[in-house]
């Protein structure tokens, strides 16, 4: 028996999946036990191996691979909660960080912070300006040494560095991604002086051309390149104390895992780990029922998570924006905003009800947990309308208070508004489905896509609730829900799903047409660096993926576009072939005519993408198939429509569904960690996996 494990440790809870090599498909869920995370990963492993019957040693013993998925690191960065950090780079080259570009007033910023110009401002810098130091040395654009590095006086910064208790240092010299030997030589200096400082070098990190995205890319990974380590360290040694045989895997935000070990040298690759693990799910999910175009939403406790599936694969990125930052990272696209089922509902100056990004957390919580939250939530109004039992969630085990959901609603919304409580309760769950909905436009049309062409996959802890709302925004008439045995961890499902992957860039701008052989040595370089990676995971692949990829852009514009390049020995029909693939691509993102050839196009960035497929992955199994109709477990009344208001509907136990059952709205199932609506003029079936399809009639 083999076993490959999921572990996705959220703020809150820490949810794990296993799955073996004879279909058995189990999810566990613990509450995550910051700040030492490993202890939660340990105790949500023994209650799967209670399921299995065996003790937690005698379980590792025989798991192929665990892939560990974090929001450790992610936090981490945006609270700022880092140790400091020194940065080395090129003399007069160190205010890069702090002028910021233009970058700095409107990266990350919603629209409505961009309109309030006066209110604009540079702020969330990275690190002190004592600890951002500078070295002779320089080497021009083509690579060529124009300055030697001064060593002495680079050893003398290390040392002033070293003296200002800096135990990590990031170093990102001026065209350092052409030629790398300087900062390769810095750190062997620095590691000469102290052999425990943890180093980062941007050649390594973030080989990419543009100076500022290139250092804050660099100095983010290296505040959390030590923590990852220790805690990676630590919770490795841990597992192998009680026999893991196989490797521990951390996941990336490219879709893909790597290898524990490795993992911190490149620490700002796992900032999206457990944001993607969702998305990946639903491509597994998917190659079971048959789906190749999915929207994938997950709403949480606090965010509403939107990522995209086509032709059966996860729409990427190359970069990302934390704290008003760039960050080079090769990932997938997740969009999000803070729409949870913790999300505060709030009425602004001039009166209009809005819906977070504000969030009650799991601490104090909705009010209608009791915990002292005063503010109403999507969860309180949900509780209102009798989408939610008032018994409560987790089959009774979360007891929630109507009476405070009430007070909340009738305090902060109904009477400043002029309405009743339930009017405001169903204002704010229209709302919420308005604004989820319009993120979903954004993730798919601006992707150049028709949502109307795809299935969308709803799950999280709110997400079967609102997703027949928000589908219905942008005209998606199917919706999957995905339950059975991972209704409570379908992102730990899409971890144990995922396999190892791994990204080299360069960039090297040049005009198209260009030399093919210049294409091809830089695609070689980058596939001997992609193999050599994977050859150090420790990990027997069924097989070897490579994918070249190349950023294009129109001449003297910012919006470069990932386009692919064919494998096999390059001529110019293939370049041709390239830009001509960019150019449709761009079309399709910003429109038919949009794109002007006349202008010329640059090759910027070339990138090798390497995918080690593993030998299985997880494959929800099959439920019985149902014998008689589908019987509800009672009826209670509930509002999906402010016109039709409170409604008798059936309310159907999820644990008593079978294969083939067939639920006409309005319905309401409950789960023992989720609660799904179907609304009126809509069908719930259940799949032969155990999966709850929505199909409108619409």
């Amino acid at each position: 028996m083999a076993y490959v494990i999921g572990v996705d440790v959220g703020g809150t809870f820490t949810d794990a999946v296993l799955d073996d090599d004879a279909g058995t498909v189990l999810a566990a869920k613990s509450p995550s036990t910051p700040p030492d995370y490993s202890r939660g990963v340990l105790d949500v492993l023994g209650l799967l191996a209670e399921q299995l019957g065996r003790t937690l040693p005698e379980m590792l013993a025989e798991t192929h691979h665990i892939a560990h998925g974090t929001t450790s690191s992610l936090n981490a960065l945006v609270t700022g909660n880092v140790p400091p950090v020194g940065f080395l780079t090129t003399k007069g080259h160190r205010d890069s960080i702090f002028i910021m570009n233009v970058e700095g007033r409107y990266l990350g910023r919603s629209p409505h912070e961009l309109q309030n110009v006066l209110a604009q401002k540079k702020d969330h810098g990275l690190l002190p300006k004592r600890l951002a130091l500078e070295v002779t040395e320089r080497v021009d654009r083509d690579g060529a040494v124009v300055v030697r590095l001064d060593e002495d006086e680079t050893r003398a910064t290390i040392r002033a560095l070293l003296a200002d208790g800096v135990r990590a240092i990031a170093v990102s010299l001026l065209w350092s991604f052409r030629n790398p030997v300087h900062e390769q030589r810095i750190r062997e200096l620095i590691l000469e002086e102290d052999p425990d400082v943890f180093v980062a070098l941007s050649s390594e990190v973030s080989p990419r051309i543009r100076e500022f995205a290139r250092n804050a890319t660099t100095i983010m990974s290296t505040q959390i390149g030590p923590g990852l380590r220790d805690y990676l360290t630590t919770l490795e040694d841990t597992l192998r104390e009680n026999r893991l045989s196989g490797p521990l895997l951390v996941m990336q935000s490219n879709g893909g895992a790597v290898a524990a070990r490795e993992a911190p040298a490149a620490a700002i690759s796992t900032v999206g780990s457990v944001l993607t693990g969702g998305v990946i799910g639903s491509v597994a999910l998917g190659r079971q029922l048959g789906h190749k175009d999915i929207i994938s939403t997950d709403v949480g406790g606090t965010t509403f998570l939107a990522g995209l599936v086509v032709d059966g694969e996860p729409v990427r990125d190359t970069t990302t924006v934390i704290n008003h930052h760039p960050i080079n990272v090769p990932t997938l696209r997740v969009d999000a905003i803070g729409s949870g089922g913790g999300a505060i509902a709030w009425l602004d100056a001039g009166g209009n009800l809005r819906i977070g990004p504000h969030s009650a957390q799991a601490v104090p919580g909705p009010a209608c947990y009791g915990n002292g939250g005063t503010e109403p939530t999507n969860t309180d109004a949900n509780l209102v309308l009798g989408i939610l039992p008032e018994r409560g969630l987790l089959g009774g085990r979360r007891p929630l208070s109507l009476e405070l959901a009430r007070e909340a609603i009738d305090t902060h919304i109904a009477k400043p508004l002029g309405l009743t409580v339930e009017e405001a309760a169903a204002a704010i769950y229209t709302v919420q489905n308005a604004q989820t909905g319009d993120l979903l436009r954004k993730t798919v049309v601006e992707a150049g896509h028709d949502p109307r062409g795809f299935v969308l996959y709803a799950f999280g802890g709110a997400g079967p609730a609102h997703c027949a709302g928000y589908a219905a925004e942008v005209g998606c008439t199917e919706v999957v829900v995905p339950l059975g045995p991972v209704a409570s961890a379908f992102s730990a499902f899409g971890l144990a799903s995922s396999d190892i992957v791994l990204a080299a860039e360069l960039s090297d701008p040049v005009n198209v047409p260009f030399d093919p052989h210049r294409a091809e040595r830089n695609f070689d370089r980058l596939e001997e660096r992609v193999r050599e990676g994977l050859d150090r995971q420790g990990l027997k692949f069924e097989k070897v993926e490579l994918y070249r990829e190349i950023d294009m852009r129109y001449s003297m514009q910012l919006a470069e576009v990932t386009t692919p390049v064919v494998e096999g020995p390059l001529d110019m029909a293939a370049i041709e072939e390239a830009a001509t693939g960019f150019e449709e691509r761009y079309a399709a993102l910003y429109g038919k005519d949009a794109g002007f050839r006349e202008a010329g196009i640059q090759a910027i960035t070339f990138r090798v993408r390497g995918v080690g497929v593993l030998p299985f992955s997880p494959r929800l199994p099959e439920v019985p198939a149902a014998d008689s109709p589908a019987a509800p477990a009672g009826t209670r009344l509930v509002c999906l429509d402010a016109a039709l208001g409170y409604v008798d509907t059936a309310v159907y136990d999820y644990g008593e569904l079978r294969n083939g059952h067939v639920l006409t709205g309005p319905a309401i199932v409950e789960v023992p960690t989720t609660t799904v609506v179907v609304p009126a003029g809509s069908t719930g079936t259940v799949d032969h996996l155990g999966n709850l399809t929505i199909r409108s009639a619409a």
